[in-house]
């Protein structure tokens, strides 16, 4: 869904400039209702609140991925004082034994 974005996003300033460059600003404006300039502009307006929602998916895996991280090096960091506990008991036993 986020690769969508650098293709949609070529297409989006592709239609932008084909409206903007190829009509005057005197023929946009007086267009009539349900033209095909007013098409045009009708789905440039609802084209960048599409590649938000593209671009959002895409933080939203990073943020993902950040958090998986950081988790496991709390876990690491937990368990941590648990493996030297065992390193220190199994060394204080072979104290004794050889003791």
């Amino acid at each position: 869904m986020h690769s969508d974005v650098d293709t949609l996003e070529a297409s989006f300033h592709a239609s932008q400039e084909d409206y903007l460059v190829n009509n005057t600003k005197a023929e946009r404006d007086s267009a009539p209702a349900n033209s095909d300039l007013n098409k045009q502009l009708a789905d440039l307006a609802n084209t960048p609140s599409e590649l938000l929602r593209l671009k959002l998916v895409g933080v939203g895996k990073m943020l993902t991925g950040i958090f998986i991280v950081l988790f496991g090096i709390m876990i690491a960091l937990v368990m941590m004082p648990v493996r030297l506990g065992q390193i220190i008991r199994n060394q204080d036993r072979l104290a004794n034994q050889k003791a």
